[in-house]
């Protein structure tokens, strides 16, 4: 199937990031911290600034919104003051501790949402040497391969991945989340993008993020939706700005969310 000029130029940029930050991280890099508490490193402002440059040449209508420099709003043609209906979403690094640590989970996020859908997502792992892609309406890839979520539908069958436990500590999900550990089959919190990639590849049923911003999730909705599967908030919303999210096989989906919602 065709790229879209858009997803072509895409994976072109975040080949190119991804190189970067693989020759910082080979070489070593620290990380200082920022005042959400998160870390930061020169290879993050870099990449994000290499992309956010890239964006502006070949769409300069178009708005960005990035983890470390923010939101970039860019008006329509018309002279009319109003946003543009489109906007990049991205992460330069996904997995900034693992990058500083010289753990090779991390990732160069990008995404497109246009009228609040995202229509596009990419996740580039250069040290892991894969690379998963979606467009809207054209199937999920991995390394140009199609991959496609699992069958299973039974809760003591599912593999069950979560995101960093103390962000589920003390949440309104706790009690259904401790439940969920117990119900199903197998429970792992890999890392960062790691967790929805193997659900999107039929290796795990479900993962569980609380806590996390739009340029973590914007490209995972689109992969899920396209791999076969199912993209929440936990409310059951489909919103990348709730600062949570579900994402499954579509077959556990509502079964884990009635849990999380409604423990017993």
């Amino acid at each position: 199937m065709a790229m879209t000029q858009e997803l072509v130029f895409a994976l072109d940029i975040v080949r190119a990031a991804g190189a970067v930050a693989l020759e910082y991280f080979q070489g070593g890099v620290s990380a200082s911290w920022k005042s959400d508490n998160t870390p930061v490193t020169e290879a993050d402002r870099r990449c994000e600034r290499m992309i956010r440059e890239a964006i502006a040449q070949r769409f300069p209508l178009d708005s960005i919104l990035g983890e470390e420099e923010g939101e970039t709003k860019r008006n329509s043609p018309s002279g009319s003051g109003k946003s543009s209906r489109r906007k990049w979403i991205l992460d330069p690094i996904d997995g900034t501790y693992n990058f500083a640590r010289q753990i090779p989970i991390f990732a160069t996020l990008l995404a497109l949402e246009e009228d609040d859908e995202v229509i596009l997502g990419i996740v580039h792992a250069p040290a892991l040497g894969d690379t998963l892609w979606a467009e809207r309406g054209r199937g999920a890839f991995k390394n140009g391969n199609p991959i496609s979520v699992s069958n299973i539908d039974k809760l003591e069958e599912t593999h069950f991945l979560f995101g960093e436990p103390d962000r589920i500590a003390g949440s309104a999900w706790q009690a259904g989340f401790d439940q969920l550990l117990a119900k199903t089959y197998r429970q792992r919190g890999f890392a960062d993008f790691l967790n929805f990639v193997y659900v999107f590849e039929g290796k795990a049923e479900a993962a569980l993020e609380v806590g996390v911003n739009p340029w973590d999730l914007a490209p995972m909705k689109i992969l899920a939706q396209e791999s076969g599967g199912c993209f929440s908030d936990l409310q059951g919303g489909s919103s990348i700005y709730s600062r949570n999210c579900l994402v499954s096989n579509q077959l556990i989906h509502q079964k884990i969310l009635d849990i999380l919602g409604n423990p017993k």
